[in-house]
């Protein structure tokens, strides 16, 4: 049975000082270990005050960028060895707001993807539709095309490492998420389009949802056997509505 994951990104919010405001407060909500998996990936400036925060608890932490080189003339950017060593479990790659604001490509996805994996640190790739792709009735070329150009440089027996977050762009800060049974169909779709490059492990794949997830919303997503959490956006940036999310799941168990 595959275990729950939730994960907050807080995007481009909250200092350093506000990180721990949150997570003491944030600790005091979720009162000890739980079965589903948390992580928290807030911005590079943060990581470290999030790190020292959930010490010794069972909160992960996670970045939602890096720069696949090792190092180098790379101004600005940040190397997934310094995320290693800070302690990132997770990495969020793909995003739609990467994609559409910062140009990143489907090569430069399956490359950051391969890095990841190769320095030990799980990545969440994101894949979503637009509300036109959908109403073409092309959700589910658009995602087979997208896991399989995102994922090509990884090996067949990695590829269950890989966490999919389903994140249609049209849900995305818009308020309006998708149905249950639509992110459940993608679920399934992805596992089955990844199956015969896992030799029959595609079930290990955790497949989350984003896209307007909230505290409100999360009760009918819990339900689906096929959606393994959340990937949470503006909702994680209020400790008790997060708290309240990863909740949801733990009733589920």
């Amino acid at each position: 049975m595959r275990q729950p994951l939730v994960v907050a990104n807080w995007k481009m919010n909250k200092s350093a000082s506000e990180a721990r405001v949150y997570c003491q407060r944030f600790r005091e909500l979720l009162g000890g270990e739980t079965a589903t998996e948390v992580a928290i990936c807030p911005p590079f400036t943060a990581l470290e005050s999030v790190k020292q925060s959930v010490a010794e608890t069972a909160i992960k932490l996670g970045a939602q960028n890096f720069f696949p080189k090792r190092d180098g003339a790379y101004t600005g950017e940040v190397s997934i060895g310094m995320l290693r060593d800070l302690g990132c479990s997770y990495v969020i790659v793909g995003h739609s707001e990467r994609r559409s604001h910062f140009g990143e490509t489907a090569e430069t996805i399956s490359e950051k993807v391969k890095v990841a994996l190769d320095n030990g640190v799980t990545p969440i790739l994101c894949v979503g539709e637009t509300m036109s792709e959908k109403s073409l009735g092309l959700t589910q070329k658009v995602i087979g095309q997208q896991l399989l150009t995102c994922l090509k440089h990884v090996a067949s027996q990695d590829l269950h490492k890989v966490v999919i977050a389903y994140e249609p762009l049209w849900a995305i800060g818009s308020g309006r998420a998708a149905t249950v049974a639509d992110a459940a169909m993608v679920a399934d779709f992805s596992r089955q389009k990844l199956q015969r490059l896992l030799d029959g492990k595609a079930e290990d794949i955790r497949v989350l949802y984003g896209g307007s997830v909230n505290a409100e919303n999360i009760s009918s997503f819990v339900t689906s056997s096929s959606l393994d959490g959340a990937l949470v956006g503006g909702a994680s940036l209020d400790p008790d509505k997060f708290a309240d999310i990863v909740k949801a799941y733990e009733d589920r168990s």
